[in-house]
Formats: structure tokens, C-alpha cells, sequence
């Protein structure tokens, strides 16, 4: 699965876009934590305290927020699913 990295994100990655094995059944919120676990700086970027995705983070599976689908971050991603995590961002 090809997962898109953007801003200040890239940078912990290494790169725009890296490949990601995930075995069947994955749900965004264990995707999350997979992230996570491989890039441990991105817990700090991505996660609360209390191991949730902060508000300001968007993950989209094919464009959509994850939080706002059917099943939010109980999703199941298929293996032809594009994902895009995008920290905060602002300014003017």
C-alpha cells in the first residue's frame, strides 16, 4: 500500500511516500499505531496523550477523512487504498 507523507511529516519518513505492508483485515486506527511504531517521532506528531489521532491530523483513505467515513477510524483499508497523513497546517 503506497501511504503519502506531507509537510513536516516527510521529514521523520524520509520521504513523500512510502510502501506498506499491511496484513488483511487492517483498520485505520491499527495503521496509525503501525506508523507509529515504525517511525517513532511520529507519535508525538499524530497522537494525544491518550493514544488518539488529534483533531488537527488528517488521515485520508482515497481522499476522504477518516474520521468522517462510514466506520471512521474503524475502517478497513484494502490493499489498493491510498492513504495521505497530513499534519496540521496553517499560516497565511
Amino acid at each position: 500500500m503506497k501511504v503519502n507523507f506531507f509537510a513536516t511529516l516527510r521529514p521523520i519518513v524520509g520521504q513523500k511516500t512510502v510502501e506498506i505492508d499491511l496484513p488483511e483485515n487492517t483498520t485505520v486506527q491499527q495503521f496509525v499505531e503501525m506508523v507509529v511504531t515504525e517511525y517513532p517521532p511520529m507519535r508525538k506528531e499524530l497522537l494525544d496523550e491518550d493514544g488518539n489521532l488529534y483533531r488537527h491530523v488528517h488521515v485520508f483513505v482515497n481522499g476522504r477523512d477518516a474520521p468522517f467515513l462510514e466506520n471512521g477510524m474503524d475502517t478497513v483499508i484494502q490493499s489498493e487504498d491510498t492513504l495521505n497523513i497530513f499534519p496540521a497546517v496553517g499560516g497565511g
